[in-house]
């Protein structure tokens, strides 16, 4: 079982910058990977940025270049730079976590609002 904490969420004006964290406990693989989905009001679930413990990354398209995911794999901790926030960011971000064995074991956190105003 693996435990996924995120903070670093909150109001933002237009054009500003957030940095969320994601840390993880419990029992985590070694071949595991963290990332960041976004669900904004009456919107589906999206992929925001995801990366292995390899250091692999995938990106929303519309969003590279202004969002950057990384890593402490000692901490087992995941972040997400956030510049140019945009009032279209607005959402619940969630972290998630994926490892791997026999199988594909899947975690959600409970996600942290980001707000930007315009």
């Amino acid at each position: 079982q693996v435990q996924l904490v995120e903070s670093g969420g909150g109001l933002v004006q237009d054009g500003g910058s957030l940095r969320p964290s994601c840390a993880a406990s419990g029992i985590i693989f070694v071949v595991n990977e963290m990332g960041w989905y976004r669900q904004g009001t009456g919107k589906q679930r999206e992929l925001v940025a995801t990366m292995t413990n390899g250091g692999a990354t995938n990106y929303a398209d519309s969003l590279q270049g202004r969002f950057t995911i990384s890593r402490d794999n000692a901490r087992n901790t995941a972040y997400l730079e956030m510049n140019s926030l945009k009032p279209d960011d607005t959402a619940v971000y969630y972290c998630n976590h994926k490892q791997w064995s026999a199988r594909v074991f899947e975690y959600w956190g409970l996600g942290t609002q980001v707000t930007v105003s315009s």
